[in-house]
């Protein structure tokens, strides 16, 4: 492999190393999502934007199906096959929070400038999570722990207070990310919205891992 990518890399006349293009699918495989707008990943992004077609060959023998969001500028690994995860009644739920946040967001023209993100402070998220779910959104300590994992997924990213969508009036928020339409698919979001229906009666004090089927890396990750 590694003259594989030494080749890539003579041709782009020393702008790319060798090491970047492993970095790019390593970060792919395991992140899942690379965004233009991350300084961490600009690079990397640019990589497999340029070189997409390397790159789907490369993770093809993998079962891993690459994708590049050229107008939002963000490229996305997907596993082909669904596989059953387990995650968290409150994982699984922040997640399917987020994802309908997101799509009502759409409808509704509120993306963010070129970044297709959508903006959500925590007194909307509360009042969201409350709706979708019947309950309370977590404590700030868990949730912090929430967002820093569905950040891990490449779905979301905190807001800092200058960022909020009412600086001054609700500390901070998250950014949902356009990749949690590709992540988290039309199919596992009517599963999910199933799923969160049928646990309506069940105990609010109730954390059992619960079994997803959704398209997801198989890492050392929590998976939502």
């Amino acid at each position: 492999m590694s003259s594989y990518w030494q080749e890539l890399a003579s041709n782009s006349d020393g702008y790319y190393q060798v090491e970047d293009f492993e970095a790019a699918a390593y970060r792919l495989v395991t992140e899942q999502v690379l965004y233009h707008a991350d300084r961490g990943s600009r690079k990397l992004y640019g990589i497999v934007e340029r070189y997409e077609r390397n790159f789907v060959k490369v993770l093809a023998p993998l079962g891993i199906t690459l994708g590049v969001d050229r107008q939002l500028l963000f490229a996305y690994a997907i596993p082909v096959h669904v596989t059953p995860t387990l995650a968290t009644v409150t994982q699984t739920l922040f997640a399917l929070v987020l994802r309908g946040i997101y799509e009502d967001g759409m409808r509704a023209g509120y993306l963010c400038d070129e970044s297709g993100e959508i903006h959500c402070d925590f007194v909307e998220l509360r009042e969201k999570f409350q709706l979708m779910t019947g309950r309370e959104l977590p404590g700030k300590g868990e949730l912090e722990t929430l967002i820093r994992t569905a950040k891990r997924w490449g779905i979301v990213r905190r807001l800092d207070d200058i960022e909020s969508p009412e600086p001054g009036v609700s500390a901070g928020g998250v950014a949902i990310r356009p990749a949690i339409r590709e992540v988290l698919g039309e199919t596992a979001l009517q599963q999910l919205a199933l799923w969160a229906g049928e646990r309506k009666e069940c105990s609010e004090e109730s954390d059992d891992p619960v079994t997803v089927e959704r398209q997801e890396r198989e890492d050392n990750h929590e998976t939502p």
